[in-house]
């Protein structure tokens, strides 16, 4: 959680608008299961974008597509890399440690002012960490539709079942 909490609070630093969505995200909410990457919403503004490129670069990130991080942040750009090339995340790396993997979302189904205005905010070891609602994650995980969402979605459910039964 360390590597994941730095990042973060690199994030934060800049003041870049995010949410956490999918496996960290579903760890939070109270679901214990293994996560490779962090996945991240942004809010896609150029400058947003710049600042959350930024801070991830001085965390040791880079992308993992042979381009500048910044090439993310040109909106025609991106929508080429979603149209034409179906990027769904844009994949930043650690060269150093394999164990640290960020995804930011470049397209997501949920629209980023809904994904913040609903999110939680949960505060771990002292790092504020916006978490996407239960609603929100089963939409982008329906939208997914892997096999680790399928039962990310189920542990949902029952999660929030269980929390209406309180």
């Amino acid at each position: 959680m360390d590597r994941i909490l730095g990042t973060l609070r690199a994030l934060n630093a800049a003041g870049v608008s995010y949410v956490v969505v999918g496996g960290v995200a579903v760890v939070l909410r109270g679901h214990l299961r293994t996560t490779v990457d962090v996945d991240i919403a942004l809010d896609l503004t150029t400058d947003n974008i710049l600042a959350a490129v930024g801070a991830l670069g001085s965390t040791g990130l880079r992308p993992r597509l042979p381009v500048a991080a910044t090439d993310f942040a040109d909106p025609d750009t991106r929508r080429s890399w979603v149209e034409e090339r179906h990027l769904i995340a844009f994949t930043m790396v650690d060269p150093g440690d394999s164990r640290r993997e960020l995804d930011l979302l470049a397209d997501p189904v949920v629209p980023f002012v809904d994904l913040a205005r609903d999110a939680d905010t949960f505060t771990v070891e002292g790092v504020p960490v916006p978490v996407a609602s239960v609603v929100h994650l089963i939409r982008l995980k329906e939208h997914a539709g892997r096999s680790q969402d399928l039962a990310d979605i189920e542990a949902l459910m029952a999660l929030q079942a269980g929390r209406a039964d309180e």
